[in-house]
């Protein structure tokens, strides 16, 4: 079976909480020596986000007009068996995509784009603002306060900008404000900018440009596309339409894999397979693929850091390469950040899941494989899972195992042509 689907009353109705479910318990987000983020927490954030961010629940209530929106974009989405890839690679193992690419913004991250414009809107919000790297999240926030009529905010890393500009346009398209952080919109911009009027920015500045923003007017709330607890909830969909797919064709993934920036993409995917690991009732690997340029999980210290590079965040317990960290002005701007989701974090720690690092050669190289295979091209982001993916499959053809090999396949990369452009010339370094 090429194609595995589901039908829209099979859209999940609830949200999977992996919180109930850990081995150990999450360490808590700490107050700092100033003591003003957890109180300002109220301020940035809606109240009914912050009571999922906090909830010992396993199950949570999807709201029916936050489902019925899911299914104006397109949920449930596609499980594919990539039979082209596994030919090219000769492999006895079988490859399934998990197609979050489909969405009208491209990637998953309208998942909870969505459920967090609901949320604001309810509690009383007239404008939302946020952060973006490559564009996706971005991209996704734009769209979902369209949809709900909502004003919106995108802080954009630098680089991003001037690398990605139909991603600009994208969000326009959508009514959605794009600035390139550092800017001159904020007090910490402006800081930024007085070092360095070059600065290529990144994910952390351009979050505390846009917690900034939101603490000046009652009326606006700060919303996050990753690393928070009720992000990866809301982005679990993913994981739970999949493991129905994989019922119906009473199969099992041995391996789970991927990529990983904040690790939302990641967490959604395999948080209700994770489930069944932690209750023994599944014997499968959990791969987080991260860039090399950004190895958070693989050289990033565990230990309690700001989520944001101004400190305006709670300290939260991750895996880090410091707030103050700026990486790399590589392609996969989705992945260019510090830190790493508490729960993820936690999960590496307690040595269910692996992190694996790909270089950006690799992952271009991968992605005009997958292209010429299965005729998809991924977003850059995509590529390092894949990449992952395709090193389990040849592990596969050596030892002869019939694996089942799941890819969460987070993006497309039509908009980041550039990148394969310059891949195709010979034009990118490591």
């Amino acid at each position: 079976m090429y194609k595995i689907t589901l039908p829209e009353k099979d859209t999940p109705k609830k949200w999977y909480n992996i919180v109930a479910d850990l081995p150990v318990e999450l360490p808590a987000s700490s107050q700092t020596k100033e003591g003003q983020q957890l109180e300002n927490l109220p301020k940035i954030f809606s109240k009914y986000v912050l009571e999922q961010e906090m909830s010992q629940e396993r199950w949570i209530d999807i709201p029916k007009e936050i489902r019925n929106v899911y299914k104006q974009v397109g949920r449930p989405t596609p499980l594919f068996r990539a039979t082209g890839l596994e030919k090219y690679l000769d492999t006895p193992a079988k490859i399934y995509y998990k197609r979050e690419d489909m969405s009208p913004v491209g990637s998953h991250k309208l998942n909870t784009a969505i459920a967090q414009a609901y949320y604001a809107k309810k509690a009383g919000a007239e404008r939302l603002t946020t952060e973006t790297g490559a564009g996706q999240w971005g991209s996704a926030l734009s769209l979902a306060c369209s949809l709900l009529g909502l004003e919106c905010t995108v802080y954009m890393v630098n680089v991003s900008f001037k690398q990605k500009p139909y991603r600009k346009t994208v969000m326009h398209l959508y009514n959605g404000e794009v600035i390139p952080s550092p800017s001159d919109r904020t007090d910490f911009g402006r800081k930024i900018l007085k070092e360095d009027p070059n600065h290529p920015g990144s994910l952390g500045i351009a979050i505390s440009e846009a917690i900034e923003d939101a603490l000046t007017d009652e009326k606006v709330f700060y919303t996050l596309g990753s690393v928070l607890n009720h992000v990866l909830l809301h982005q679990t969909v993913i994981g739970l339409e999949a493991k129905k797919q994989f019922e119906l064709i009473d199969e099992t993934p041995d391996v789970l894999v991927g990529c990983v920036g904040g690790g939302s993409n990641f967490g959604g995917a395999a948080f209700p397979f994770m489930k069944d690991k932690i209750s023994g009732d599944l014997d499968c690997e959990f791969l987080a693929a991260e860039p090399s340029s950004c190895p958070t999980l693989t050289q990033g210290e565990y230990r309690y850091d700001y989520g944001d590079t101004a400190g305006l965040t709670p300290l939260m317990k991750m895996y880090t390469l410091g707030h103050d960290f700026v990486p790399p002005s590589v392609h996969a701007g989705g992945l260019r950040y510090h830190g790493m989701a508490p729960l993820v974090a936690l999960l590496v720690n307690q040595g269910l899941i692996e992190g694996r690092t790909v270089n950006q050669t690799e992952i271009f190289k991968t992605g005009k494989i997958f292209a010429n295979t299965e005729g998809v091209i991924p977003a850059p982001e995509t590529c390092h899972a894949i990449k992952v993916g395709i090193d389990e499959a040849l592990k596969c053809k050596k030892t002869g195992e019939e694996k089942n090999i799941l890819i969460s396949f987070s993006g497309h990369g039509l908009l980041d042509l550039q990148g394969y452009d310059d891949f195709i010339e010979g034009h990118l370094t490591q």
